[in-house]
């Protein structure tokens, strides 16, 4: 078993590294969906990627 780890204790570090890597961007991504985000950084997104265009309120169609 030492032997072994011995031989392959760069794969396991690599391996250990790409693991934590994948984790951190899937837990970052949750979060941001959880917060209604999709990752475009526009402030007015409500998950979509579309970037629909903001309705204009009641009070200003009512003026007309």
């Amino acid at each position: 078993m030492i032997v072994w780890l011995t031989h392959n204790i760069a794969s396991i570090i690599v391996g250990l590294i790409l693991i934590a890597i994948i984790y951190l961007l899937v837990r970052g991504k949750i979060k941001e969906r959880k917060t209604g985000g999709c990752g475009c950084g526009c402030s007015s997104c409500n998950g979509g990627c579309m970037h629909p265009v903001k309705p204009e309120s009641s009070s200003d169609a009512s003026s007309d």
